[in-house]
């Protein structure tokens, strides 16, 4: 899979290493000076065109024609969403994801600019540090289906509700799927008349309404939640 990326800030340059590192084509424009020669310190000499970003022969220079997606991550949003216009409109990329770096310019990013995804900054930080407070001790290994699930990790701690019920018992089949049990480091496949017992490491698959549910059954009893001084 080839991606183009336009911009060589941190979030750029974060990007293309991580898509090298999973043996994508990675091509990435940037035009600034000082940019660059931070660029040819992190990546390989041939992934960097110079140019600017939103200008279309520089694009078509860098092999956009080619490009299966685009993700636009300049520091202006302006320029994210002419950029993401033109490879849409004019070269036919089949996919353009842009940055949103003012929340108040987030209703701009849809499809009349053909942003097919716009990943908002300031609502992806919100996200995560909400989900955090409310996972507690789980841990969310990796997001999929575009975040809608998430495959989580969590110790079963003594007391805990969960502990001595059958999965099957557990009201968490139309959202959470407990895929893997590991007990005295061994794996096992849990089947609906499974029991947790304490510390047991379980890997799941789940709709945020399934991790609420799943981390209210696995709450440390000694550790309840707080509610900031008001009355329950």
């Amino acid at each position: 899979m080839f991606v183009l990326i336009a911009g060589g800030g941190r979030t750029g340059a974060r990007l293309a290493n991580l898509l090298l590192n999973e043996n994508y084509k990675v091509r990435l424009v940037e035009n600034r000076r000082n940019l660059l020669t931070l660029l040819h310190q992190e990546l390989p000499t041939e992934v960097i065109y110079e140019g600017n970003p939103s200008d279309p022969s520089i694009l078509e220079a860098a092999g956009i024609r080619e490009a299966h997606a685009v993700a636009s991550v300049t520091s202006d949003d302006s320029m994210n969403l002419a950029i993401s216009f033109i490879s849409k409109k004019m070269f036919g990329v089949p996919r353009t994801i842009a940055r949103v770096n003012n929340p108040n310019n987030a209703w701009l990013f849809d499809e009349k600019f053909h942003v097919d995804v716009s990943l908002n900054q300031a609502d992806v930080l919100a996200h995560l540090i909400q989900e955090e407070m409310s996972l507690g001790d789980m841990m969310t290994l990796f997001k999929i289906r575009r975040g809608r699930y998430a495959v989580v990790e969590e110790k079963v701690p003594a007391g805990a509700k969960a502990i001595g019920v059958q999965l099957k018992e557990m009201g968490l089949a139309e959202h959470c799927v407990i895929a893997a049990i590991i007990r005295d480091g061994v794996m096992t496949l849990p089947r609906g008349d499974s029991v947790l017992q304490e510390l047991d490491e379980i890997i799941a698959v789940a709709s945020p309404e399934g991790a609420h549910k799943l981390s209210e059954l696995l709450a440390d009893p000694a550790h309840p939640e707080r509610n900031g001084g008001r009355k329950a």
